[in-house]
């Protein structure tokens, strides 16, 4: 039996997780696990999520904080890392499972596809994921997943306030490459709507090469987060 915990961060996603949360229904009724963290919301997201999801927890805001509470009361053997605003493919338990038939596959990611339909939205996804494959480095819009004994045994994620999923990967990565899976989840491109998709790309890298460099996440999750402090 493959279980899936899909442990999902959430601070004022009400209105996403209204749209999303039904899709995980089918997963649930088949065994699986859906556990919502929530970060502090003023906007009724715990509400929203009730009945929708086997858990509603309370931790302190930073997606770090958040999904390693949710791992921590996760009953399924393998944990699923999920944005609020971002959608599984309908056949992520075959995807995931067959994945870890292998002995040797102890973690993985999927592929991603933005929500929008402009050019640059499929630009910057082909690179994120061909990134990705090369580097072995996942992200969290790419619904990491790993087992849960390894997840335990890594220590779960380096509680930073930025770039948490940048530094599981490394500690990932020290004992298995990651499966890169062919199979795209469904990410949200609000944020390089809002902000314009040339800036965003490039306070990414910036951000990136900053903590590469060393730069406290203390002080890049200001420029991640100019609107509300860290």
């Amino acid at each position: 039996m493959c279980r899936l915990s899909i442990v999902i961060p959430a601070l004022n996603d009400a209105a996403v997780l209204s749209q999303t949360l039904p899709l995980l229904q089918p997963l649930r009724r088949a065994g699986h696990e859906v556990v919502l963290v929530d970060g502090g919301s003023n906007d009724g997201t715990p509400e929203v999520a009730e009945g929708l999801v086997d858990a509603v927890l309370s931790a302190p805001r930073g997606r770090a904080y958040q999904m390693n509470a949710g791992a921590a009361i996760a009953g399924g053997d393998v944990l699923l890392f999920l944005h609020a605003d971002t959608r599984l493919p309908a056949d992520v338990t075959e995807r995931v499972c067959t994945a870890l038939r292998s002995p040797h596959v102890l973690w993985g990611r999927f592929d991603v596809r933005l929500s929008g339909l402009q050019w640059w939205a499929r630009m910057i996804e082909v690179a994120m994921n061909l990134r990705s494959r090369l580097t072995g480095i996942a992200t969290g819009d790419q619904a990491i997943f790993v087992r849960r004994r390894v997840f335990s045994r890594m220590g779960g994620f380096p509680e930073l306030l930025l770039m948490e999923d940048i530094a599981i990967s490394r500690r990932l990565k020290r004992v298995a490459r990651p499966a890169c899976l062919r199979a795209r989840v469904i990410t949200s491109s609000r944020r390089w709507e809002r902000q314009g998709w040339f800036k965003t790309v490039l306070l990414m890298w910036r951000l990136r090469l900053a903590f590469a460099l060393g730069v406290s996440p203390a002080r890049l999750v200001r420029a991640y987060y100019p609107d509300r402090q860290a």
